[in-house]
């Protein structure tokens, strides 16, 4: 293992020194920075109403944690499904293959639709799995109403995928950015409405919070489809026409190298799962600090997630046309971008805990004490595997754009249930090292899937991974 760090290390370096690496570095940022900043938007979405939970009490934070856990189990793997578009569409882009792209993106709106048939009716049995995994009955009741509207969201969660992997292949970013702000700002503006009652409406709490995602992600998704019909570079592709006339190669290409990336995100996804089970069987301040905790790391991992989403942009094209240098100078720009930030993060999470924490707990509520400490020492905890973190996300979506999703997904599903899980396990419960006992199973986990993907991106024309283009 550490002969294949040193060699990741060596590569990079290697890579990343050669002629072009200045005007990658530019075209890197370009693409990405409209990427990381609505990512961080996307996720505000989530954070608004974790916010405005959490000023009902503990109680509702925590119901509303199990219940976009349990959501987000399903909507996340089920995006790394449709968002094989869009290392689909860079390399078309590179072949210049335009027929490719307008089929590519057609096909993606189908696997959305396909999926979210098959998730919603299992998210709607979201009583009877909890209750059956020991979770608090009170807890599961309220979670249960938030799901019952929220899991309507997957049909416009998944064609905005669709779509902005399209915009993203075509540097059209900042549509992006405006679009997922904007839905920003009307889902805070329909959840503090419905979740308190206000301006004539009624207190719907949990239900409003659950009415706000639904509402914006059509919003969101109307928008998105407009843009793209009318947008002068983008109109000629014709996305839409002839919607319903099947092309089954395509769909089955996004399904071959999307299932294993939806699989690789729910290996993930599972884990920081399970991790809220098992916080859930400590307590409801373990839940709520837990909560607390995650939020602030979810927020942090958006700009390695944005990066990597431009590395894959980035990656994917030159694979297209060939370029074996432009490949490496693509992804490993992305990952030096990526690990820069994720170090910054890492300090702040070390040296200003309380004040984030305040952001989401009154520190004035005697009852809240007790989260409020707990969630400080889970934050201490997340600062120390942000390096990772950004590692194996940047890692895994370069690898996206050679289209080499399988053996990462093995690696993710070794590497968080085989390693992570047990660790979180065994330091929780036998070492009785209770939530801080499982976050640092999640940062074993996370550092396992890093060295391994950042390995194999380093060695990929040894691998054979530049066969079919280069």
């Amino acid at each position: 293992m550490t002969e294949q760090v040193s060699a990741a290390s060596n590569a990079a370096v290697d890579t990343i020194s050669r002629a072009g690496w200045g005007a990658e570095l530019r075209a890197t940022f370009a693409l990405a920075w409209p990427l990381v900043i609505a990512q961080l938007a996307q996720n505000a979405l989530h954070t608004t109403d974790v916010i405005m939970l959490g000023r009902l009490g503990p109680a509702y934070l925590a119901a509303g944690t199990l219940a976009t856990t349990f959501l987000n189990a399903f909507l996340l793997g089920s995006i790394g499904v449709v968002g094989a578009v869009a290392p689909l569409v860079a390399q078309a882009r590179g072949a210049r293959d335009i027929k490719a792209v307008r089929r590519v993106v057609r096909q993606g709106c189908w696997a959305a639709i396909i999926i979210s048939v098959v998730m919603i009716p299992l998210l709607l049995q979201i009583k009877p799995i909890y209750l059956a995994l020991g979770q608090d009955p009170l807890a599961t009741d309220m979670a249960e109403q938030f799901i019952q509207i929220a899991a309507w969201s997957m049909f416009p969660a998944l064609g905005i995928i669709a779509f902005r992997s399209f915009l993203s292949a075509y540097d059209a970013t900042r549509a992006i950015l405006v679009i997922t702000v904007l839905g920003v700002l009307i889902n805070a503006l329909i959840a503090y409405t419905l979740i308190f009652g206000h301006f004539g409406f009624p207190r719907l709490e949990l239900r409003g919070a659950a009415i706000a995602t639904l509402t914006t992600n059509f919003i969101m998704l109307g928008m998105m489809v407009a843009y793209v019909l009318r947008h002068r570079r983008l109109k000629r592709f014709n996305v839409l026409v002839r919607f319903w006339k099947p092309d089954w190669p395509r769909l089955r290409e996004i399904f071959r190298i999307g299932l294993p990336i939806g699989l690789t995100v729910l290996a993930e996804v599972g884990l920081f799962t399970a991790a809220a089970l098992l916080m859930g069987r400590l307590g409801t301040d373990e839940v709520a600090a837990h909560a607390v905790a995650l939020q602030l790391a979810s927020m942090a991992f958006m700009v390695p997630l944005g990066l990597g989403v431009a590395a894959t942009v980035r990656v994917g094209i030159a694979f297209g046309r060939g370029d074996i240098d432009g490949v490496g100078n693509a992804g490993w720009t992305a990952f030096v971008l990526g690990l820069g930030f994720m170090a910054v993060s890492c300090t702040l999470f070390l040296t200003a805990g309380t004040f984030l924490v305040s952001l989401f707990l009154d520190m004035n509520e005697p009852t809240n004490a007790n989260a409020i400490g707990l969630a400080i020492t889970f934050l201490m905890v997340a600062g120390i595997f942000q390096l990772v973190d950004g590692a194996q996300v940047v890692a895994a979506h370069s690898l996206r754009g050679l289209s080499d999703t399988k053996v990462p997904m093995l690696v993710a599903i070794v590497g968080y249930w085989a390693v992570g899980l047990p660790i979180s396990y065994v330091l929780g419960f036998v070492f009785n090292w209770r939530g801080v006992g499982i976050w640092l199973g999640l940062a074993a986990g996370l550092a396992a899937v890093a060295v391994v993907l950042v390995a194999r991106f380093a060695m990929r024309e040894r691998l054979g991974l530049m066969r079919s283009r280069a």
